[in-house]
């Protein structure tokens, strides 16, 4: 179980104050328009469509992302204000923290996969996605993501605290445990994902693009993937390579302030981005409006 610990004394008032003023925002931001994409799919039934399916469970996995960051961010500042600097909620709570963060985030690189292949089969192929292959896909990838970040709370793998005091996978361990899990976890979810997300697009814009009937995105999926949950993946292979003790607290917390935006990224991208989901979103904002102004 984690020990709570002290935060680093390379911390002081205005890094703390910087990291968690950005963690609330990218929390706020994500959240809110995640919120937006979930409440539009259950109100409009116009939405709820195979395609939508996948983009409904993304923002799913994004929306507790950002809710995992903004328990970071408030906690992040609870602990340096109160003293005596440590993690709130115990070594329990950061084992939670660090399992439902993970678990989303694995959930979210999983989803985007899911959603480049989705559309791969169902435009570049002379089959269909089902309602039974939706469902199984979105069911196997929060299984697998539960799978994966309930290893380190079965010993393989570990929890522990980040340098600003937060909980997330301890990475400062060089010893075979850590090093077989890191290698394991980082090619089934995060290398594959993102060759499954890159050929799946260039095999669509290859295809699609000679009609004229590309309407999606194909390049921005990956390259989020790349430079969101890039920085994680090579500070963990930096860290079982080499002494992570060597970079800075500072840096050492730039890959959860950089993971942070994929919620925002992901909304952008993917529901205000979709006509569809658009323009159901206008219609739920629209009838809300609607509504109050017939209480007033």
């Amino acid at each position: 179980m984690a020990e709570s610990r002290s935060l680093p004394t390379e911390f002081g008032e205005l890094e703390v104050l910087a990291v968690g003023t950005v963690l609330l925002v990218e929390a706020l931001v994500g959240l809110g328009l995640n919120s937006l994409t979930i409440f539009s799919f259950c109100k409009n039934p116009e939405l709820r469509t195979l395609s939508c399916l996948l983009v409904l469970s993304l923002a799913l996995a994004d929306s507790g992302i950002s809710l995992n960051a903004l328990i970071t961010a408030m906690s992040s500042l609870l602990c340096y204000q109160l003293p005596p600097q440590h993690w709130p909620y115990g070594s329990d709570g950061c084992q939670a923290h660090g399992f439902q963060g993970f678990a989303t985030a694995l959930a979210s690189i999983c989803g985007s996969a899911a959603i480049a292949w989705g559309r791969y089969y169902d435009y570049c192929t002379r089959n269909r996605l089902g309602w039974n292959m939706a469902v199984t896909l979105v069911l196997f990838m929060w299984l697998s993501s539960a799978f994966w970040a309930s290893l380190p709370l079965l010993g393989w793998g570990h929890y522990d605290y980040e340098p600003l005091g937060t909980c997330t996978l301890d990475y400062s361990r060089r010893d075979r445990n850590f090093t077989s899990f890191l290698f394991t976890m980082v090619f089934f979810n995060f290398i594959l994902p993102l060759f499954i997300t890159h050929m799946s697009y260039q095999l669509m814009e290859q295809k699609l693009r000679k009609t004229g009937h590309l309407k999606v995105n194909t390049t921005l999926p990956a390259r989020t993937l790349l430079v969101c949950w890039g920085p994680y993946a090579f500070l963990y292979l930096y860290a079982a390579i080499m002494d992570v003790t060597s970079i800075s607290p500072t840096l050492q917390m730039m890959p959860a302030l950089i993971a942070k935006m994929v919620p925002t990224i992901n909304a952008v991208n993917y529901a205000l981005d979709c006509e569809m989901i658009n323009r159901g979103l206008w219609q739920c904002l629209s009838l809300q409006r609607s509504k109050q102004d017939r209480t007033q």
